[in-house]
């Protein structure tokens, strides 16, 4: 027996040698596994692209006010603006020995080791370094597997040796998810209270805190998750009690905080989905790509004044009676001459329903407001004011053609342009753009900031000037604008500004571009304005300024504009259908000089208000006291309302009441503000009127004779044999 265990001995002392090799080898090995893992696994050096996103926060024009917000609903901040209380509740909530230990925790990491191992879910114990890591920084995964779990605990030891404590608290709360669609502290602190992170108390810290475990649970609690919120809650207050950052009587008076009621991140009102579709527009034709908007924490200031937002959809809804048909449709854009700026549109009446708007994307005819640009082509290439053309009905282009007619067919005989703008005589226009030549009329609209690609179809098309091209209401809102900045256009934009995250602001500037002479726009200018002081757009005069603008109807009235500006605003209104019918509101045919010309004045008397009485440049030709032998008159302008002191209503009635009855008082420069100016049919503000016109021509002429529909041009014409429709009014 004895011999036996002396025999037994070496076998068992040289399998414990064998025992013990092994496991040094395998103690060697490990050690120099893990010295190769900590060599080869560097920090990254880059992040996580959701980690540091930040939505991009659109403002209106002022800077300060929020219009929308796009994309990762995170707005990081640095750890000072962060209240100490709030940053200990959740050091109390997720690692109490965050600011004594190595980065890592090893039970914890086993646990987590064995939980994947296993299959089992076990209550893991990763420090907030770790959290950090796993969801900071680019290659690690959320992939459940050993490996990935050593990388993390490599990766985080080096981080706590490379970094500070401070650092990677910040991180963190900045970069965690807390439920609510809000990433980060600062969105959290809104999403839940309504309130800027600096302005938390301890019991919404430590809710805040609370979240982080389980987010989706506890985003709004109610029931069991309410007393399960209230538990975990509590736990860190009691926790920050442990820790020695709240007393025992502090930990005891503080009260489950008030939750605000979850909403949208995003929620878009009124037109607010409209300018956020242009403001993205734009920052892509910028070179911005979807990333750079939805995760670059940019700072846009946009150029839409709010007011004049409100005030555009005011003028539209105010104005259009009630039982208007929803296929009838409505633009408005009003833009800045001196910047270019889109300060105000109008999209529609609900961008949910309808995400297609009506001033930007919605092109229609231009109708007779083209005529604008057709009179710039004149004056640049050396016409004048006192220019001649047939206003006869009908006119023959070429030999044979069926003629392009005015309206009721009516004959006018050799006119100035002034005369032509102020009644929108077509046959007068369709002359002149063959005297200026077409080729000439489409550069100068073009310049004006028509594109080409709209005007190519019609570039020779007779009818041209009478408006066959199409049309949005922004883009002929800024070529009326290029008259009133004196001939030099400025590209429309929405964009004032755009900060990045770190600080750097480009501001857009837009340098202007001559598109006629001064001269030419100071003419046009003065033309215009006699469509408004006694023409077809009458019903947009207002009472305190001057005003110049276009009417326009299309064929049929399958759409109809007011063009017109004062010295510091232009802007377009235009009506249409999308099934190209007539635009007809309670039982008649709309025309540019109805609607579209009150609801132009509806917005810019708001728009108006308060700003500074401009007046146009005196024309070259036309001065004081001259008589026109078309039967108009022209006298100084007096420095008082234009329509009168009593009886001008702050808007014309549809019902047609502003087209009857006396005369209206005269303003000072002598003109009647309603009044008709032979000869002819009444030129004045008829297409509201049904009764006779208000009072004989001012001229030689004979008196006008009853006016029974829509002003002179105002009635769209049939089809020449050229081609595209010609427009009236």
């Amino acid at each position: 027996m004895r011999q036996d265990d002396e025999k037994g001995r070496p076998r068992r002392r040289k399998l414990l040698w064998i025992t013990l090799a092994v496991f040094g080898a395998t103690v060697v090995s490990v050690v120099g596994l893990l010295g190769v893992a900590w060599l080869m696994t560097p920090i990254p050096d880059s992040t996580q692209p959701r980690a540091t996103a930040q939505g991009s926060v659109i403002y209106y024009r002022d800077g300060k006010t929020v219009l929308a917000k796009q994309g990762v609903n995170r707005r990081s901040v640095a750890l000072a603006q962060i209240p100490k209380h709030v940053s200990d509740a959740v050091i109390a909530a997720e690692n109490r020995s965050f600011y004594r230990d190595k980065g890592v925790s090893i039970s914890g990491t086993f646990r987590a080791m064995w939980s994947t191992v296993s299959g089992r879910q076990i209550q893991g114990g990763s420090t907030i370094t770790q959290q950090l890591v796993r969801n900071y920084y680019s290659g690690l995964s959320q992939e459940r597997s050993i490996v990935r779990k050593l990388k993390e605990v490599m990766i985080s030891l080096k981080v706590d040796q490379s970094k500070s404590k401070d650092w990677v608290l910040e991180q963190y709360l900045n970069t965690i998810y807390f439920g609510r669609g809000a990433d980060g502290i600062q969105a959290a602190s809104d999403a839940y209270f309504r309130k800027d992170v600096s302005k938390l108390t301890v019991a919404e810290g430590a809710y805040l805190a609370a979240v982080i475990q389980q987010p989706s649970r506890f985003a709004d609690p109610q029931g069991a998750n309410l007393d399960a919120a209230r538990a975990r809650w509590r736990s860190v207050i009691d926790g920050m009690v442990q820790t020695g950052v709240l007393t025992s009587e502090q930990g005891a008076a503080t009260t489950f905080p008030t939750l605000k009621a979850p909403r949208s991140v995003f929620t878009l009102k009124g037109q607010q989905g409209y300018m956020l579709d242009q403001v993205a527009a734009e920052l892509k034709r910028r070179g911005y790509t979807d990333e750079d908007i939805n995760q670059g924490g940019l700072k846009i200031v946009s150029t839409f004044d709010k007011n004049l937002m409100a005030a555009a959809a005011r003028a539209v809804t105010s104005v259009l009676p009630e039982g208007t048909s929803k296929k009838v449709r409505t633009g408005l854009a009003a833009v800045d001459p001196e910047t270019g700026e889109v300060v105000a549109f109008y999209g529609g009446p609900s961008y949910d329903a309808n995400k297609f708007d009506n001033s930007f994307s919605a092109k229609v005819q231009a109708g007779s407001t083209f005529k604008a640009y057709t009179l710039a082509a004149a004056l640049d290439n050396g016409l004048g004011l006192d220019t001649r053309v047939n206003g006869n009905s009908p006119l023959h282009v070429t030999s044979g053609d069926r003629g392009i007619p005015n309206s009721g067919d009516y004959s006018y005989g050799e006119i100035n342009l002034v005369k032509a703008t102020q009644s929108s005589v077509n046959t007068a226009f369709v002359d002149l753009g063959q005297k200026v030549g077409l080729n000439k009329v489409v550069r100068t609209a073009e310049k004006s900031g028509i594109p080409a690609d709209q005007l190519a179809p019609h570039q020779s098309a007779p009818a041209l000037p009478l408006g066959v091209a199409s049309v949005s209401a922004v883009q002929n809102a800024s070529g009326f604008a290029t008259f009133a900045a004196g001939g030099v256009h400025r590209d429309t934009h929405v964009i004032r500004s755009i900060t990045d995250t770190t600080g750097k602001t480009t501001k857009v500037k837009v340098q202007g571009e001559r598109a006629f002479t001064e001269q030419a726009a100071i003419d046009a200018t003065y033309a215009l304005t006699q469509v408004v002081e006694a023409g077809t757009g009458s019903a947009a005069r207002l009472y305190d300024r001057p005003v110049a603008g276009k009417t326009g109807t299309t064929d049929k009235s399958a759409a109809v504009w007011f063009a017109g500006f004062t010295p510091q605003l232009a802007t377009a209104v235009d009506m249409f259908r999308d099934d190209n019918k007539p635009v007809v509101v309670d039982g008649s045919a709309l025309y540019g000089g109805t609607y579209p010309a009150q609801i132009w004045r509806a917005f810019m008397t708001e728009a108006m208000d308060g700003k500074p009485v401009k007046e146009f440049a005196e024309p070259s030709t036309y001065g004081n006291s001259t008589y026109y032998d078309d039967g108009y008159r022209s006298g100084n302008r007096g420095p008082g309302p234009r329509n009168g002191p009593d009886n001008v209503p702050p808007l014309p009635f549809p019902d047609g009441t502003t087209g009857t009855g006396p005369d209206r008082n005269p303003s000072p420069d002598g003109n009647g503000g309603g009044m008709r100016n032979g000869p002819g049919p009444g030129n004045g503000d008829g297409g509201f009127g049904t009764g006779p016109g208000n009072g004989p021509g001012t001229g030689p002429g004979n008196p006008g004779p009853v006016d029974q529909g829509p002003p002179q041009g105002e009635v769209p014409q049939q089809a020449p044999s050229t081609g595209s429709d010609p427009q009236g009014g």
